[in-house]
This record gives structure tokens, sequence and C-alpha cells, in this order.
């Protein structure tokens, strides 16, 4: 696949990335506590049926200097303690307002560095959960973890207290770079982290790694992208590294050696592509692989692919999202809710309202109508109007004027051969599939874009 730096300049554009629709930027603080209580009373009328449940755990015991992430660095076990008890409040003031027939499909904790917690921690909020929720036969409960905190004994705690995912931070194997960027390396080596995983009854391991930090090249990130094959995962993540110093500004530090051009981090995922799926992995949406038997990889054969802020999922382990924790951000079908991002103001929310919301959004029918739109064109690189449209009781007509599609506004696409289309067909090719989220923004027609808002799309 050959892209040149016209190509490149042309599409890379600031833009959402869709994790949400519309984008955690349409928040307002006029979402409240009462608001979210409404709003979680009305999911249970709602799909899809199933739980998926959110745990932020915000501690780190030092700061990368490349995070994007809502992180607080060096607090002590009596603060993680206190914290931990807003997290069992929480917890169990929502479950009350949740219908019990309901189950729990997918559980995900997030961070922060959710290993750097005593575990004991770990067991507490799991058996609340167990105590508050009933759960599908085969649930995903998943941890994403640092390995420069991970022993082999912690690999058998987390399996008992029910963890069948792991991903694993690994972030580059070059030593250079992770220290430049103040990210400590593995404690063990990573291979014989994912076969003690393996070993221990973990269905599912993730290698995640990120392209465009500094000190990185072309030829050292496939050096990177080849030690992980090698490993033998069962998926690897390849995220693109956002650059957001008016967000986070500890990023400026990385400016000092120099970010990789764009034409460069191009080339170090055009490269890592090429790699991992000529290894036998499967490319799912833009930035996650997974072998052919796994359930992503099925669900992207059978076009029924879906994302949510857990991350791409199956029909059967989607659910509306339930987050719990500093910063947390609840999904549901009609409504989107975020906690207090500050611990410290987390907690106190917690003590004396039982619940954290400070901002959220409520859809409408016409924004879930489009948040479904972009979520095929995103998930599964391709829309049929007609189809979309009936889940809807909609023409194809109806959803296309919803949407504001117009065929002029995808002319450019069609001329540089990145996507197909016809009257009732928008089919996202090989190379069109590193801009999805330019097409994404042309069905978008709320869409309000701006450096200070978004990340580029390259």
């Amino acid at each position: 696949m050959k892209i040149t730096k016209q190509f490149i300049d042309k599409y890379n554009q600031a833009g959402p990335r869709y994790t949400s629709y519309p984008p955690a930027t349409f928040f307002t603080e006029e979402f409240n506590t009462n608001t979210f209580q409404q709003s979680i009373i009305q999911s249970n009328s709602q799909q899809p049926e199933n739980i998926s449940i959110y745990i932020h755990i915000p501690f780190c015991p030092h700061q990368c200097s490349f995070c994007g992430c809502n992180t607080i660095i060096g607090k002590g076990k009596t603060f993680i303690s206190k914290y931990i008890e807003a997290l069992s409040k929480e917890i169990n003031n929502v479950a009350k307002l949740i219908d019990n027939k309901r189950l729990v499909s997918q559980i995900h904790w997030g961070g922060g560095t959710p290993n750097s917690i005593p575990y004991e921690h770990i067991e507490t909020i799991m058996n609340v959960l167990k105590t508050n929720f009933s759960f599908t036969d085969n649930p995903e409960i998943a941890i994403e973890c640092s390995p420069a905190y991970l022993n082999f004994s912690d690999i058998d705690k987390l399996a008992g207290y029910g963890f069948n995912r792991m991903s694993l931070g690994v972030q580059d194997f070059n030593e250079d770079v992770l220290s430049f960027v103040n990210r400590k390396p593995p404690k063990y080596p990573i291979d014989e982290i994912v076969k003690k995983l393996h070993k221990t009854g973990f269905t599912g391991v993730n290698i995640d790694l990120i392209y465009g930090l500094p000190k990185q090249t072309v030829e050292s990130f496939i050096e990177t992208t080849k030690k992980a094959i090698a490993i033998n995962p069962d998926r690897i993540v390849t995220f693109s590294y956002a650059h957001v110093p008016w967000v986070k500004e500890y990023q400026k530090a990385l400016e000092k050696e120099g970010l990789p051009k764009p034409e460069e981090k191009m080339e170090m995922f055009i490269t890592s592509l090429e790699k991992i799926t000529s290894n036998g992995y499967v490319a799912i949406g833009m930035d996650h692989f997974a072998k052919p038997d796994d359930e992503l990889s099925i669900a992207l054969d059978n076009k029924k692919l879906h994302r949510n802020f857990q991350g791409y999922c199956t029909r059967e382990t989607t659910g509306q999202v339930y987050g719990f924790g500093a910063s947390a951000i609840s999904q549901f079908y009609g409504a989107y809710a975020q906690n207090e991002k500050n611990p410290e103001a987390y907690i106190k929310m917690i003590d004396n309202k039982g619940f954290a919301t400070i901002r959220g959004y409520s859809t409408n029918s016409e924004e879930q109508i489009i948040h479904t739109v972009i979520n095929e064109i995103m998930c599964n690189n391709y829309l049929n109007f007609e189809q979309t449209a009936k889940e809807f009781n909609l023409s194809a007509e109806q959803l296309k004027n919803i949407v504001g599609f117009d065929k002029n506004k995808f002319e450019e696409f069609v001329k540089d051969d990145v996507i197909q289309l016809s009257e009732n067909e928008i089919v996202v090719k090989e190379k069109g599939r590193l801009i999805v989220r330019n097409i994404a923004m042309k069905l978008d027609p709320a869409l309000k874009t701006g450096k200070q808002l978004y990340s580029k799309t390259v």
C-alpha cells in the first residue's frame, strides 16, 4: 500500500475519534446527578439489555509523559482505601436503580494503572460487583496492566477474582523510547508473562503498543511489532499517540526531542499493519488486530462488530456501559454521563450525594441514528443505507437526510480510491481504513472541528 505525503497532508485534519456520538465536546453541566439517575432508570427499557461495567482506577506510581488518561501520582494507601470505599458506595447506589433481571456481560478495569494498587482492593470491588449483579454464562472480565508492576503471583490472584482477559501496556520494546517517555520497562520478559496468563486460564491477552512517540523510527517500530508477533498474543493493538498538550501539559516535554513527522507516523502504522496481518492476524477497526478465530474477527466477517467505551466488542458482549470512579463515563442508549475527574472531589461527591456526575448529554432519536451509522463505518468499514434504515423503521432516503448524505461530499474519497460508493452502499477499501475517521466525519451533520478540540486524524 503506497501512501504519499500529499495523501497525508490532504487528510491529516482535526477530528473526533467517535468513541461516542455526539463526541464528549458536546457534554454539558446541565446534565447532573438527578439527570443521571433518571437516565439509569430509562436505560432499563432500552437496548442492549446487557450491562457493561467500567471501573476507573486513576492511580499511577509515576507519570508517563505520553499519557492522555486521567491519572493521579503519588497517593498513599490511606487515600487509595478512601477511593475504594467511595467506589463501592457508587456501585451500590447505581445498582439499586438497575433492573436486577439484567445481566453483566462485560467488565473492564482501566486507569491509571489498576495493577499498581493493593490487590485486596481489586478483590473488594469484584465482590461488590458480584453481590449487586448477576452475570452471563461467559462474561468478559478484563484489566489493563502495566508489566512493570506485574508479578506471576498477581496473575494467579486476578484469575481467582474472575478476570479472564488482560491488556499488557507494553507500548514499545525499545528501552531508549521507554526511558525518554518515562515508562518503566517490564519486570519480567513479556513472552513469559503471556505464557503464564494462558497457562492460568486467561482466554484473551492483548499486547498494547503506541506509535508516534519521540525516538521511534519506522525501523524501530517494525522491530517492536516483530517482537509482539513472536510472543503470539491473542490480540495486538497499535494505538496512535495523540499529542494534546493543551489538555495534558506534561506532553510538551516530548516536543524537546521532536515527534515523528505525520508521514513517518503513517509509515509506522502501514508497515506494522502489513507485518501483523501477513502473520495471520485480522485488522479490526482502526487499531486492533485479532486472530481469525477470535470473536472480533468473526463479528467483523459478519459485519456485526460494535464499539463502546470499553473498545471493540460483539453483539453478544456489548452492553450499555455503567462507569464507576473518577472521570468514568457511562454510555447508555439515550445518554452519556461523566463523573468528576478529580479523585478527591469525586470522593466528596460520593460521600455527600451518593453520585458523582458533573456533566453529560442526552441524545435525541436522530443522534442515536447517526451514532449507529458512524459505528457501522468505523467498525465494519461498511454501510448499507437500506439495512440500517430498517433498524429504525425508516426508508433509505429518510436515513440519508438525517445524516446529511450527499454524494458530492465523497467525491475525493472515490477519486483517491479509498471507498466504493453506490446508491445504497459505502464500502471502505483497505487504504480508506487509514482515514476512516475522515470518512465518518462526512456522515456527521453536527460536526464542529477545531485543533483546540480534537487530535489529528493521521
